[in-house]
């Protein structure tokens, strides 16, 4: 029978819809109940092979756990919140070229489908039927479909609200000003889903130190960013674009000079701004400015490296501890004619010098009194092009935050270290009047509409997630997770510790209208915090009217009779199967939603329900590439699963894709790489078809010693594959099923003779069990395959346990001698280019096993070994050959496990060798004599036999 993927799995395909396979109810006889989940898709456009892995992951854990005995839930819905949909469906219909490119080129759409698209369900609709759907149906995922729903779904709707009116009642939620990322083509807030760039980005409140400038007679502040304000004492000048534009602007009253694009910002920032007038940045440059803590007048130069539209747009300069800024005056001073053309004078450039501010406590003299200066000189770093100038700048600034102590003319915070003193240092400042302050984003952020995204203090309902109490919860959610990998526990940590109060609505897009002011919609992030403990009752939701849906309801559902005062029947049936399959056991996700979604997960749940129901554990998952390159489906740089699977087949991506990486690690999508997994794929199915064609006996006839060797090598499989498993390590648990084995399976069958019935009954009994343990990677072709060898889908047939009889170290060890010696004698053929007729191996004499025994005592304490073998009489006559002995088989057995050295000191060598002997001959086409060193009746023509040392015996090719 012919491997043909597409037959096969599409025949599966309709077996597992026909029967249900994967719908799952609560059955009290499974072993126990295992619920998986993913993020559901946002279906803004089609699925890629990046969000095929995403989901073939966790659908590999779900059908492991099954194999273990347990009932496992794996669903899937659609996320259908915000506004990205909303903005493709208006560049749809303005007729974008880049837009309707993504579709027709990228994603297939017909052009005649194209109107359907024009609604924003319509759009959603059609990827998840089209693309999410289909495409996770061709890779045989498990999912329960039951149970899919969209999250702009009344019901889920009424769901929404319940947890929102709850956590508003538990005090989690608070109106008032706060910092948001506000679009502002939109005109509303915007949270990480939203977002073309910037995903990452953090709040930063910046001080603005208020340097003064007389303009017309007129005072005027020149308020300047900084993240360091106790530098103020070291500013020397400052710098501006002469070429962008600035605004003179009375802002809270004050008249101030900054950028047009602060300008707006500042507004948005709910400041009270109206431009006065509109200027170059070239009217700055050449005055000066009066720095408000140190009144020293400070000269403004022009630079064109100056953002203005980061901040406000002008910069102090600090050169003593700014390796960036050190550079920048040393390249001013050098451009005598630059600065000549704004009427500046050299000789006043030339004059300025950098001001230390602060010593570093340090062991060793990296930095001088002017540490940017040795930064740059110590790096050879001569102009600010150069790319270690970034780094220099980094590494000072993090040694004066940690080291640096002030100056004594800081008056009350002289000798203070700056990370202790900081915040004191500018709130002084502030409530002085020489400090201002300002939020910004620590990178570019833009909406994924193309509007610029800026920090704006907004009148918003937000959720409290700075209450320290609820920061302490998510952290005993953190505490309790299984966190795969390890690291990503910090990271959950380290969020929790950073975020502060979250807005959580929109002015509109799609979603559930915030339940006590419906001109409001929680956006996207806020609406999927517990959305797997819908999942536990969406099918049966469906019966319920959306009217009966109400807080009582969802109180009594999740909370028990207790909760309200007349609990509904309905929700109480419904608690049972809630409480049956929560909580979520493993979550698989993406690394980029740690900062996020997967943090408001644990915050959410910490907050709505009791311990045993929190989160168990969250797997980390990796990034994709496209033949080395970062996936883009605006550039159409994606792969389809349909055209995938419709080229290699579903088995074959789903290995691929399994085999590539770890879960959290990147992978990337090779083709030429992605055939050959086909290739060996087939290779298998052949193999296996010959095995099922001729399955030998169905009673285990006598074996061989190398098939008890073949069946522990398979125990040994069965627990790797099981404890990679166990961890969610499904690179490494296919590894060693597939490839690993393979191994085993090519020596097993150059050792023996495959026609004997005990070599069938073995390669049957393997083939059974690799099946089995392959089953959760690719599941068409093992079903198929166990199914046609026993009557029995591999996916209904329980998860192979090691068979402690088949457990042999011995017989593993004594295989591994032959193999070792196969591999000598090859290595001499090929050194001395010979085709010998006969090879002779020497097996060591009696009185060095016994020195290799005493070494095995005593490790690689070769005093104490010698002063053993010494008191040997008989050893002791052989003196020099004792000791070249003990030394080489100390190398030997340096590292190695001390239970498998004990283990060969129980092994025949001379009979391992003996039995393999038919082995070798066949193998090298020559005859095969095994002697002992000590032998009398030893033939020995090269005087090779007293080279052997035990388990490496000497060889001579004849």
């Amino acid at each position: 029978m012919d491997y043909d993927p597409q037959e096969l799995e599409a025949r599966w395909r309709e077996r597992w819809s026909e029967t249900g396979r994967y719908e799952a109810d609560p059955d009290a006889d499974a072993d126990d109940a295992t619920f998986v989940t993913v993020p559901y898709p946002y279906p803004s456009g089609g699925m890629h092979i990046g969000h095929a892995r995403t989901y073939t992951v966790p659908d590999v854990y779900a059908r492991y756990r099954r194999q273990q005995g347990d009932n496992v839930l794996f669903p899937i819905a659609w996320h259908v919140t915000g506004t990205p949909i909303i903005g493709a469906v208006e560049r749809l219909k303005n007729r974008e070229e880049k837009q309707l490119s993504v579709l027709t080129d990228t994603y297939n759409v017909p052009e005649d489908t194209l109107s359907d698209l024009e609604s924003p369900m319509g759009w959603a609709r059609y990827f998840i039927e089209e693309h999410y759907k289909k495409g996770m149906q061709s890779l045989g995922l498990s999912v329960d479909w039951r149970r899919e729903f969209t999250t702009n779904n009344e019901r889920y709707s009424k769901f929404v609200e319940w947890q929102y009116r709850t956590l508003r009642e538990r005090g989690r939620l608070e109106k008032g000003l706060h910092p948001v990322k506000f679009c502002t083509n939109e005109e509303q807030p915007v949270t990480t889903h939203d977002l073309l760039e910037g995903e990452n980005a953090e709040f930063q409140e910046y001080t603005l130190v208020r340097f003064g400038w007389e303009r017309d007679g007129g005072g005027v502040v020149v308020p300047m960013a900084t993240l360091r304000p106790e530098t103020v004492h070291g500013v020397t000048n400052a710098y501006i674009d002469p070429e962008a534009t600035y605004v003179v602007a009375e802002v809270d009253g004050e008249t101030w000079f900054v950028s047009e694009y602060a300008a707006d910002k500042l507004e948005y920032q709910a400041r009270d701004v109206k431009v006065l007038e509109t200027v170059e940045g070239a009217e700055l440059v050449g005055q000066t400015v009066e720095n408000p803590v140190t009144g020293d007048d400070v000269l403004v130069l022009p630079a064109d490296f100056v953002d203005a539209d980061n901040a406000t747009g002008v910069v102090m300069s600090v050169p003593a501890h700014s390796p960036d800024d050190y550079v920048a005056l040393q390249e001013a001073k050098a451009d005598t004619d630059y600065l000549e053309s704004f009427g500046i004078d050299p000789a006043d450039v030339a004059d300025i010098e950098p001001i230390p501010i602060l010593d570093i406590d340090s062991d060793d003299d990296t930095y001088g009194e002017i540490p940017a200066k040795s930064a740059v000189e110590n790096r050879g770093i001569e102009s600010s092009d150069d790319p270690a100038l970034e780094k220099a700048t980094k590494d000072l600034y993090n040694k004066e935050f940690h080291a640096g102590r002030l100056k004594e003319f800081y008056g009350d915070y002289a000798g203070g270290l700056v990370e202790e003193v900081r915040d004191d240092y500018k709130a002084d400042g502030v409530e002085a009047g020489q400090f201002d302050v300002m939020q910004e984003f620590s990178e570019e952020v833009v909406c994924r509409c193309g509007g610029d995204v800026v920090v704006a203090e907004q009148d918003t309902w937000f959720l409290s997630y700075d209450d320290e109490d609820w920061k302490q919860l998510a952290h005993d959610v953190a505490d309790g997770l299984d966190a795969i990998p390890e690291n990503t526990r910090d990271e959950y940590h380290h969020t929790i510790d950073w975020l502060n109060g979250w807005p959580c609505i929109r002015n509109y897009g799609l979603g559930t209208r915030l339940p006590w002011d419906d001109q409001f919609v929680i956006e996207p992030l806020s609406d999927s915090t517990i959305y797997m403990a819908y999942y536990t009752i969406a099918h049966r939701l469906q019966e319920i009217p959306t009217e009966e849906l109400t807080q009582d309801f969802f109180d009594a559902l999740f909370y028990g009779p207790e909760a309200v005062e007349d609990a509904p029947e309905k929700a109480l049936d419904l608690r049972e199967e809630w409480d049956y399959w929560y909580p979520v056991d493993y979550r698989f996700s993406g690394n980029d939603l740690i900062t996020n979604h997967l943090t408001f997960y644990q915050f959410h749940h910490g907050e709505l329900f009791d311990e045993p129901q929190w989160p168990q554990g969250i797997v980390i998952m990796g990034m994709g590439l496209l033949e080395g390159q970062k996936m883009s489906s605006s550039k159409g740089h994606v792969v389809l699963p349909g055209e995938a699977i419709g080229e290699y087949g579903a088995d074959t991506v789903r290995f691929f894709l399994l085999n590539s990486a770890e879960p959290w690690q990147d992978y990337d999508w090779r083709d030429d790489l992605v055939g050959s997994v086909h290739d060996q794929l087939e290779r298998f199915w052949n193999r296996a078809q010959e095995i099922i064609a001729d399955p030998g006996p169905d009673e285990r006839p006598e074996l061989e010693t190398v098939d008890r060797w073949l069946l522990s090598k398979l125990q040994d499989t069965v627990r790797d594959v099981t404890t990679a498993m166990d961890e969610s390590e499904t690179r490494s648990a296919s590894q060693a099923a597939f490839y690993n084995f393979e191994e085993s399976l090519r020596w097993y069958r150059r050792r023996t003779d495959l026609d004997r019935p005990a070599a069938k009954w073995t390669l049957r009994t393997v083939l059974e069990t690799r099946l089995r343990l392959l089953a959760p990677f690719i599941p068409f072709m093992t079903n198929e395959l166990h199914e046609q060898l026993t009557g029995t889908p591999a996916e209904d047939a329980p998860w192979p346990e090691p068979d402690t009889e088949f457990e042999d170290e011995s017989v593993e060890l004594e295989e591994r001698q032959v193999e070792r010696l196969t591999e000598d004698v090859r290595d001499i053929i090929d050194v001395t280019d010979s085709d010998p007729d006969t090879i002779r191996v020497y097996v060591a004499a009696d009185w060095k096993r016994d020195v290799f025994e005493t070494v095995v005592e005593n490790g690689d304490n070769v005093g104490a070994i010698m002063g053993q073998v010494m008191q040997d009489p008989d050893l002791r006559e052989k003196g020099n050959d004792v000791n070249d002995l003990v030394q080489d088989l100390v190398d030997q057995t340096r590292g190695r496990d001390e239970s498998t050295l004990r283990a060969q000191l129980e092994l025949d060598e001379a009979g391992t060798y003996e039995r393999a002997a038919d082995f070798l001959a066949r193998e090298f086409d020559a005859e095969v004599e095994v002697f002992a060193e000590d032998d009398p009746d030893i033939v020995d023509p090269a005087d090779r036999a007293s080279k052997a040392i035990p388990f490496r015996p000497a060889v001579h090719l004849e």
